[in-house]
């Protein structure tokens, strides 16, 4: 038993040793069937993991490669059975094979005393591709040599010619070529070369200074590589991948050093916009967090604030509760403002006519806006309808256009453009990658005094602004920046300073049109006369300020603490004819998973799910039409009808 034992940690340990060598591994028996493997040849071979277990022959796996095209065109069946034969030999074998994907595999096959074989699975397209660079650069190399050859051995009319003809060779190559000679001087530059430092090719023959750091070792006869950043005139910068090769002479001696250089400016930049991406996703993780803890402190606050205006005389309410209610629904303001700009703010995309609200919002601005400043629209053709949510789309616009108020203290322009844009693969736009597809584009465009480079780089974080204290929350673009996120879509912000600036928000368009006509009249129906309603909250404070809520609207209540407790007491307690539940609650059970319970228990009991955000909503209430989602904080009316709801009477529309 103690051998066993010991045999068994010895395995456990040999396997998962195997599993982190790098190098795929599968051990074949004599009757080729599979009793041996790693992680890594599940990862190299793309095999299924049901197939990959002992006793799985290895013609199942030849079969599986030849079905999916691994060893190119052909009958399945003769690929096969051409390399189960070939295994049957148990012979020592090596070949190199090229994946569809492009991987390229070396499979080194040893065949084992007791019969069968071990094979060894290997990925070398890295090395492959290495080996192809460094043999390009050799040819180059090579070239050059024979050249320089040919050149010193000439007269000077063929000499002439061959440096002729040798510019054109080089100017035609796509990489930046430089010949540094043994006294230390550029003797020989590209017009790649000169182009990519912006000077011409006589002035690009001092450029080697910049490289000095780097020489000493070259002319020791070490290959140099590395990144080298140039400002240029405007502010900008550009940085290149340089590789210094060293010419030897048959004795060993260095006789020079060639120069390639290759402009990584335009990857650089793609790397430092997917650093400012992911810094604004944590940020908004952060943000949606603080949110929604301060939206349950805030519906303890304003909850209960509100229960005391109704019982103090109407002068302390109005001097001292009611100012409190506002600051309270000014917290409420900024946590949404938070959500929007963490994408976790509930919104109801639907098609919409961005035209209409564009105007609609030029509507509202006249009233607001100074008339120092003037406010155009204009479209190009019939835009597109976009997906978005209607009333946050309005919030947005206002937010860009009173940005753009701000920076024209003097008066300006104010133009609001709409028009149809597609973005085709690889396309970027503001901080990452575009999806393909169409998109509807509003630009709102200023004339004031444009954002500075460091500002604009930080545009879009919460809670920065340029404005005086108290002037500005620093969330309009943060807000701006979430919904167009949320949306699908994308912003991205132009300016120049003294010149004015351009934010571009893009959405994507709507399938459908949007919707016409004038919605039924609703009315409510009071459901609150003595029913029973079963509360579902965690938080002791905030489940305390909703219990307040539904006694003063008529209901009895019962309360769980989590979902189990919930769970029991709908299942006991027959009379319970409304469950208002929190979505986020401890334990297994969540308030989506009890609204599921509901539905399949109570058919008709109306359910009220309560939350900070929608995403902490799973997909288990996809399903479940007829549930609503209250956001939290929210007050007791709102509460009032998000239950009374589900009984509403539909009227005809009067004309």
């Amino acid at each position: 038993m103690e051998r066993t034992s010991v045999d068994c940690s010895q395995s456990s340990w040999l396997q998962a040793g195997l599993d982190h060598i790098d190098q795929g591994i599968s051990v074949i028996d004599r009757d080729l069937r599979l009793v041996g493997w790693n992680r890594r040849f599940i990862e190299l071979m793309d095999f299924p993991s049901e197939m990959v277990r002992v006793g799985t022959a290895f013609e199942e796996f030849i079969r599986f490669n030849a079905a999916r095209g691994e060893y190119g065109p052909g009958p399945v069946e003769a690929l096969v059975a051409e390399r189960v034969r070939a295994a049957r030999t148990f012979v020592r074998h090596y070949l190199e094979r090229t994946r569809p994907n492009g991987v390229v595999i070396a499979v080194q096959g040893m065949p084992l005393a007791q019969g069968g074989f071990v094979t060894v699975y290997t990925d070398i397209t890295e090395r492959r591709r290495a080996e192809i660079l460094i043999r390009q650069h050799s040819e180059e190399l090579e070239a050059r040599v024979a050249r320089r050859t040919a050149e010193l051995r000439a007269a000077n009319e063929d000499l002439r010619k061959s440096e002729e003809r040798l510019r054109l060779i080089t100017d035609a190559i796509p990489a930046s070529i430089a010949y540094i000679d043994k006294d230390a001087s550029v003797s020989f530059a590209n017009r790649r070369f000169a182009e990519l430092f912006a000077r011409s090719t006589d002035e690009g023959l001092g450029l080697y200074e910049r490289l000095q750091p780097h020489l000493a070792p070259a002319f020791a006869g070490a290959t140099q590589t590395f990144e080298h950043t140039y400002p240029l005139p405007g502010g900008d910068a550009l940085t290149t991948h340089n590789v210094l090769i060293p010419e030897l002479a048959d004795d060993g001696r260095v006789l020079g050093l060639f120069v390639l250089s290759l402009d990584v400016t335009a990857t650089k930049k793609a790397e430092a916009a997917l650093r400012d991406a992911q810094k604004m996703t944590a940020i908004g993780q952060l943000a949606g967090g603080l949110a929604h803890d301060f939206n349950n402190l805030l519906q303890v606050v304003v909850g209960n604030l509100r229960s005391l205006k109704d019982e103090v005389g109407a002068d302390l309410a109005e001097e001292y509760v009611e100012p409190a209610i506002r600051a309270g629904r000014r917290g409420v303001d900024i946590t949404q403002r938070l959500l929007a700009f963490a994408r976790r703010q509930p919104l109801e995309p639907q098609a919409v006519n961005v035209e209409t609200i564009v105007t609609r919002t030029i509507g509202l601005l006249r009233r607001s806006l100074p008339r120092s400043i003037t406010i155009t629209a204009t479209a190009d053709g019939s835009p597109w309808a976009a997906l978005a949510d209607s009333s946050q789309l309005e919030n947005a616009l206002l937010n860009l256009a009173f940005n753009a108020r701000d920076a024209m203290p003097t008066g300006g322009t104010l133009r609001f453009h709409v028009a149809n844009r597609t973005a085709s693969e690889g396309a970027v736009i503001g901080d990452q990658p575009a999806v393909a597809g169409d998109y509807v584009e509003i630009d709102v465009t200023d004339s004031g005094t444009g954002i500075d480079p460091p500002t604009l780089s930080r545009a879009f974080e919460p809670f920065f602004t340029t404005k005086r204290f108290g002037m500005g929350s620093g969330l309009g673009l943060s807000m701006v920046y979430g919904f167009a996120k949320q949306s699908g879509g994308y912003i991205r912000i132009v300016s120049e300073l003294g010149k004015g600036t351009c934010a571009s928000l893009l959405l994507p368009r709507a399938d459908a049109a949007p919707e016409a006509g004038t919605p039924a009249a609703e009315q409510y129906r009071s459901r609150g006369h003595g029913e029973l309603a079963l509360l579902a909250e965690d938080n002791d404070d905030v489940r305390l300020v909703i219990r307040r809520q539904l006694l003063e609207l008529g209901y009895r209540v019962i309360e769980a603490r989590d979902g189990v407790e919930a769970g029991g007491l709908l299942v006991a307690v027959p009379d319970v004819s409304v469950l208002v539940s929190d979505v986020v609650m401890p334990g297994e059970v969540t308030g989506s998973a009890l609204a599921s319970l509901a539905r399949q228990v109570r058919p008709d009991l109306r359910v009220v799910l309560i939350s900070g955000f929608t995403d902490a909503l799973d997909g288990s209430t996809a399903s479940l039409d007829d549930v609503a989602v209250l956001r939290k904080p929210f007050e007791k009316e709102q509460l009032m009808r998000a239950i009374e709801g589900w009984e509403r009477i539909k009227e005809p529309t009067r004309s």
